[in-house]
């Protein structure tokens, strides 16, 4: 094998090494990539579950329906920063839905998105069940000053108990800080216990009249 040969052989294993490596470079980065995301994810639960604990452990000792919701709208507000939050909760007499107490004394400008929710649209997001954007309540019913609502980020999030509607938690803020999936993420994991203690609180309103 003359100088030459040995020499182009030499490039074609050299090429291929480089190739190799590339490769080998490439399946690494995927890798770390993926476990960067991973960890993000696990994180973000994390994040979540520990919101949620401490969200409940805030909670107890509380006896009031009121104060249940006045408090548990701080705590998500303190959360999920620069945010408005309002509670919708269904009438035990009838499948309609309305403002709960402790939201009505709100009396800030940029409040005032709770007063375009008529008994028809409120109704309509209880039944949907499910987290709704600003869009969907529109195609739900929703009317009012375009020009105002086109200025926020707004989601209605579902109460419930055993699959049965209770109402709906409403957030929202500028648009030019949008609510995230993440944030939603936090709220959607405290409104299982949440809803059952409104459900207890509102049953045992009910026995009390009753009485």
């Amino acid at each position: 094998m003359d100088q030459n040969q040995r020499q182009k052989r030499l490039r074609l294993l050299v090429s291929k090494f480089n190739k190799e490596r590339k490769k080998q470079a490439k399946k690494i980065d995927m890798l770390c990539n993926d476990l960067i995301m991973a960890q993000r994810d696990f994180i973000k639960k994390l994040n979540a579950i520990s919101f949620a604990a401490d969200f409940y452990k805030s909670l107890i000792g509380i006896n009031d329906l009121s104060r249940l919701l006045s408090a548990a709208q701080k705590l998500i507000k303190n959360e999920i920063a620069e945010t408005n939050v309002s509670f919708f909760l269904r009438n035990t007499n009838s499948s309609g839905a309305q403002l709960s107490e402790s939201n009505k004394s709100i009396t800030a400008p940029t409040n005032q998105i709770e007063n375009y929710f008529t008994a028809e649209v409120t109704e309509n997001i209880c039944k949907a069940n499910k987290i709704c954007s600003l869009e969907e309540m529109f195609a739900m019913g929703l009317q009012g000053n375009l020009v105002e609502l086109n200025k926020i980020s707004a989601f209605a999030i579902p109460l419930s108990q055993l699959g049965r509607s209770l109402g709906f938690i409403l957030i929202y803020r500028p648009s030019e800080n949008k609510l995230t999936s993440d944030e939603l993420n936090k709220i959607s994991a405290i409104t299982c216990g949440l809803s059952r203690a409104i459900q207890s609180y509102k049953s045992l309103s009910h026995v009390n009249d009753v009485e």
